[in-house]
């Protein structure tokens, strides 16, 4: 299994590269050269498999000779069997047909846990085997950082600078990210907005100079194929549950970066029947605006009470355009060079072939806490603010109740209580057992200015064999 970037001009990698690499030389993002496709019938054999051994089927494709077999299979069972839950991503029923897959059973309460307590151990693996030392530089709207620190913070060969948007985090995330204890575990809060924070991650891989060649970055940020890679998985999981692949299923994804909804798209070019990918937004809308209107024009960040989705660059975008373009870098490339400047659209009919699988729809706060409310008066179930919105958009644009239409649970409600308390119910959601003394913990981070030159002279300064 072979590479390549989305913008054409850097050089085809292996597996342990591109995991190492994070964003290609040439700015654009990797994908597989081919992607492996599974038939009905192989499919249907995977019914009723534990979810580790599931995982191993959809990736192994991906990881191919890179790791031995044995080896990858012991990886997915360490790393599934820390989930607080026997099926790891368990399906609730909200209404006839209409489900939640909850993907907060990980050790962070959010569904990154899936691709990123797996990444920490591939980045072990790969590390130990080449003996070599990499700094891991990555931004995050909430949940990523806390996620990327857990999966990491035992890594050998690894120094970890997760940079946060300051005070625009919930406090359950910001202390999830900054209790965390360990030499080589760095928290940065920035003085701006998660898009501020991903574009000195995207900078800064462009030019590493500022570490003097005695490291490298490597990347935890969806920019990295393991994390797409690790999310396909629970797409087919969810499927098999529920009677696929012999009927087809409906997905809504609150989504801001694009990564999640995009293993979607993967999972359905890999053969599993996939009819309908609802793009869950917030008020940062500019995914539902282009799905709706076919106009990619960036606005001003918000602050909602869903700050993981917000975000006005959706980095993972760019893999989709690529297909949409027939993967033609170039034209990616220039596209995204254009969009930088201004509002763009793509051609009418390559924009109509994705309207085939995507519809979109963005949930105001307002609403967001009235389908909170809603939902636990129906079914005494509570809901986290993003997976609200997931809820919500799926019940507006769902084309066929013949269809199963599942919303990705991407977080724990206890996560977020101020969005519960908003929404007016008197519950508040507790947090789970090895979490209870997350208020009493000591927080260690440091406070920045929105300027990539001080960040990254911060990282030069701090990483381990500086």
């Amino acid at each position: 299994m072979r590479y390549i970037s989305t913008r054409g001009e850097a050089p085809a990698l292996g597996f342990e590269d591109v995991l190492l690499t994070g964003l290609a030389t040439d700015g654009g993002l990797y994908v597989p050269e081919s992607l492996p496709h599974f038939s009905l019938e192989e499919i249907r054999s995977w019914r009723g498999l534990p979810y580790s051994e599931l995982a191993f089927k959809v990736m192994h494709p991906f990881v191919d000779d890179a790791i031995p077999a044995d080896d990858f299979r012991k990886m997915l069972d360490e790393t599934y069997s820390v989930f607080a839950h026997k099926a790891v991503a368990p399906l609730v029923q909200l209404d006839t047909n209409e489900w939640v897959m909850e993907l907060f059973r990980g050790p962070t309460l959010a569904f990154k846990d899936f691709a990123l307590q797996l990444l920490g151990r591939l980045l072990d693996y790969v590390l130990e085997k080449r003996k070599q030392h990499v700094v891991i530089m990555g931004a995050t709207s909430g949940d990523t950082g806390s996620a990327a620190i857990e999966g990491c913070r035992r890594c050998e060969h690894v120094d970890i600078f997760i940079l946060h948007p300051h005070q625009r985090v919930s406090e359950v995330q910001r202390r999830q990210m900054t209790t965390v204890q360990g030499d080589n575990i760095h928290n940065i809060a920035v003085r701006g907005n998660f898009d501020d924070c991903q574009r000195m991650v995207k900078e800064s891989f462009g030019n590493q100079s500022f570490l003097g060649g005695k490291t490298q970055l490597a990347a935890v940020n969806s920019i990295n194929w393991a994390r797409i890679m690790a999310q396909i998985v629970y797409y087919f999981h969810a499927s098999l549950a529920l009677g696929g692949p012999d009927r087809s299923m409906a997905f809504s994804v609150p989504t801001g970066n694009f990564g999640d909804i995009f293993a979607g798209y993967l999972a359905k070019k890999m053969g599993l029947p996939i009819s309908q990918l609802v793009i869950a937004t917030n008020r940062n809308d500019i995914l539902h605006r282009f799905m709706s209107g076919n106009k990619y024009e960036q606005h001003q960040l918000e602050h909602t009470l869903s700050p993981s989705m917000d975000i006005m660059v959706s980095s993972n975008f760019e893999r989709l355009l690529f297909d949409l373009h027939g993967r033609d870098g170039l034209a990616v490339k220039t596209l995204l060079e254009n969009a930088a400047k201004g509002p763009v659209s793509i051609e009418d009919y390559r924009w109509k072939h994705a309207r085939k699988l995507f519809d979109s729809d963005a949930v105001d706060d307002k609403t967001t806490c009235d389908t909170i409310r809603e939902i636990y008066e129906q079914n005494e179930y509570l809901l986290d603010p993003h997976t609200a919105i997931g809820v919500r958009a799926a019940r507006n644009c769902r084309r066929d109740p013949a269809v199963p239409m599942i919303t990705l649970g991407t977080a724990h409600p206890a996560k977020f209580p101020d969005a519960v308390a908003e929404s007016g119910l008197t519950v508040e959601p507790p947090l789970p057992a090895h979490m209870a003394d997350l208020f009493e913990r000591e927080e260690r981070y440091t406070v920045l200015d929105n300027d990539i030159s001080g960040v990254q002279e911060f990282i030069a300064r701090h990483w381990k064999n500086a």
